[in-house]
């Protein structure tokens, strides 16, 4: 079996590349963050008072590492973390104004570089394949697989 016959090898190159083209638009725009960074913020937004627990659920990082990636965005002023008035031991996490203007600014460079991403594929083909990495990203989810990731 050839290497560019492999999933996982497919799937790793891909995600290099995609991460690139990432940076490069988001930091041309005069952002500095991860996708990570962006998908957490994202997930607060959409889903107002969640615990980091849920962010990661939402995500797909675990625990752990998601405990740094918010500790960074409350460094840079785009989180706030409360104290849950339902659970003392869960922390309620939501956008500050600046959070949500960095989201606001991002979402339209986001939106256009994932069509950048998938360029050589026609329009149907790109529907496709998301709708294929779906599937293959939704059962993995079911399996609940803890599996290590990436640092953020």
């Amino acid at each position: 079996m050839y290497v560019l016959d492999m999933a996982g090898h497919l799937i790793r190159r891909l995600h290099q590349q995609s991460t690139a083209i990432f940076a490069q638009r988001t930091l041309e725009a005069g952002f500095d963050l991860t996708p990570v960074q962006f998908a957490a913020l994202d997930a607060i937004e959409n889903h107002h008072a969640c615990d980091q627990a849920f962010v990661a659920e939402m995500i797909g990082y675990d625990r752990a590492t998601i405990g740094g990636v918010i500790d960074r965005m409350v460094k840079k002023g785009w989180v706030r973390r409360v104290v849950s008035t339902q659970d003392r031991r869960s922390r309620e996490l939501t956008l500050t104004a600046k959070g949500k203007s960095v989201r606001t600014a991002l979402l339209p460079i986001v939106q256009k570089l994932q069509q950048e991403i998938l360029m050589p594929l026609h329009d149907a083909d790109q529907a496709h394949l998301i709708d294929l990495v779906r599937q293959v990203v939704m059962s993995d989810q079911a399996l609940k697989m803890n599996t290590p990731t990436e640092i953020a």
